[in-house]
């Protein structure tokens, strides 16, 4: 028989696990920021991310910022291939969280 505390483990679970749908709507409107590794908790690497994209950015006024903003352009689109493995291990980094 569950215990109460399974029962709470697995509302907490459904109430912070991460959607692919959800993921990919993000990554698609600001995903050049990292928003959507933000999302997934991968904190660091999404801040890297929006670092590389804003200094691209200014940088592009002097022409040198579009070789950052093609790596940010490589990085987006091979995240849209990686997007099911990050939320899933996002899902079983929170369901190792939970069991503690």
């Amino acid at each position: 028989m569950p215990s109460r505390h399974d029962d709470y483990a697995a509302m907490r679970y459904h109430a912070n696990a991460k959607s692919l749908l959800v993921a990919y709507l993000i990554w698609f409107f600001l995903g050049y920021g990292g928003v959507h590794r933000m999302y997934l908790g991968r904190w660091v690497s999404g801040l890297v991310m929006l670092g590389v994209f804003v200094m691209s950015w200014v940088l592009s006024l002097i022409f040198i910022g579009y070789i950052g903003l093609g790596f940010i352009l490589v990085w987006w689109a091979l995240d849209a291939l990686l997007m099911p493995g990050l939320v899933s291990r996002s899902n079983e980094d929170l369901i190792r969280r939970l069991s503690r």
